[in-house]
């Protein structure tokens, strides 16, 4: 018995952490804080690693959990335009989700060496996925998407291309030069106008289609000739892109410091910027809903068909000021724009008064997020409230989503 114990003894010493430095660095690189011991890689697959850990790889490549940001643009683009969600919005839908994801694919193949120093853990660096598997997906991506919008229409066909031509210029150049927020903020613009001029499309071919056994009518708009109307329709929806290109503008010019941190003043800036955005869409809105005319408003009444006569002017009352400002619509803008300044202004104090690369992260996280309820805020401002509840149904979701997989 006492020989057994004693070969207890033995085996555990032998089992002991080695003392002096060679004791110290392997500590250090099973802890992962340094020493000449390598730390394992917790993401390198393993014989033992299945189908779950390639999905969840692939999940964190495309940042799914952003991908909520996404349909939003189409349906503001629809809605600043005047059109109901339809064939064209969902084809502009799906052409940007594919060249949103080729962009984060391709994003992550170009910063592959970088990543392998700032971000080992990435699915590139960790060897969890290939560099090839991950410029194929791009460029599958990609093709995908300009096929979804050419099924809209060529002038659709032409805005997704401008979008995918960005995209691959921003991630495999521009993103390191002073430029590359304005081409990132110049993508996000782009993708809302995709949406307004699929939409834009689809309604002059149904109006095309309706007008095949019907009478045209000298100078009415929807005899405008196909290919006019969704450019027209493009020009309608540049603010609102303008305002969605701004935003994302300042959301990439502090997703230049995430790695490293160390800025204070641009996350004080992109803050200031916020609140003007969120300004200027709350006054925007209920200005245009308080000069919205009614029927045989604006100076002209209907008499019949084609005719009109001159009135006199509808001067607003202070009461109808006050009536005007509290509208469903306008309450709902008011919440969606509220959301929106709540998702994107504490983390970029936050990022301001410290700005360490975890909190600069969160703040390029709120800024992602933040577009939802921006988006849903312009379609609302436009008319368009159901699209804007549409929109924001998706804030759970992505929510949710980035407890698991960071959208940065």
């Amino acid at each position: 018995m006492r020989w057994r114990l004693r070969a207890l003894s033995v085996l555990g010493a032998g089992l002991r952490m080695p003392s002096g430095a060679r004791g110290r660095a392997l500590q250090d690189g099973l802890s992962g804080t340094g020493g000449t011991a390598p730390a394992p890689d917790r993401h390198r697959p393993s014989p033992g690693r299945g189908r779950g850990d390639t999905v969840r790889a692939w999940t964190e490549l495309f940042r799914v959990s952003a991908l909520f940001s996404v349909p939003g643009d189409a349906l503001a683009g629809a809605a600043a335009v005047g059109r109901s969600p339809g064939r064209g919005t969902a084809l502009a839908i799906g052409a940007s989700l594919c060249l949103y994801e080729a962009g984060m694919a391709l994003n992550d193949w170009a910063d592959r060496e970088e990543d392998a120093v700032d971000r080992p853990h990435r699915p590139i660096p960790s060897g969890r996925i290939s560099p090839p598997a991950a410029l194929g997906a791009a460029g599958i991506l990609t093709a995908a998407g300009l096929a979804l919008a050419a099924r809209a229409g060529r002038p659709t066909l032409a805005v997704a291309t401008g979008l995918a031509a960005t995209v691959w210029a921003y991630d495999l150049h521009l993103k390191h030069t002073k430029a590359g927020p304005a081409a990132m903020a110049a993508a996000r613009t782009l993708d809302l106008l995709l949406g307004a001029t699929a939409s834009v499309a689809a309604g002059a071919r149904g109006g095309a289609a309706a007008r095949g056994s019907a009478p045209v009518v000298p100078g009415a708009a929807d005899n405008v000739a196909a290919p006019t109307l969704p450019a027209r329709g493009a020009l309608t929806a540049l603010p609102a892109a303008l305002v969605l290109g701004a935003h994302t503008y300042g959301v990439t010019a502090v997703s230049r410091h995430e790695a490293q941190g160390g800025s204070t003043a641009v996350p004080l800036a992109v803050l200031a910027t916020t609140a003007g955005l969120g300004a200027a869409v709350l006054t925007a809105g209920r200005a245009a809903r308080t000069r919205a005319p009614e029927p045989g408003a604006c100076g002209l009444a209907a008499t019949g068909p084609g005719e009109h006569r001159a009135t006199r002017p509808h001067r607003l009352t202070p009461t109808d000021l006050l009536l005007t400002a509290f509208t469903p619509t306008d309450l709902l803008l008011t919440a969606f724009t509220g959301a929106y300044l709540r998702t994107a202004g504490p983390p970029l104090l936050h990022a301001a008064l410290n700005p360490s690369p975890p909190l600069t992260q969160r703040a390029v996280g709120g800024g992602i997020r933040a577009m939802i309820p921006l988006q849903a805020a312009l379609a609302t401002r436009a008319g368009a409230p159901g699209s804007g509840l549409a929109v924001m149904a998706l804030v759970p979701l992505a929510r949710s989503l980035a407890r698991k997989v960071s959208p940065t």
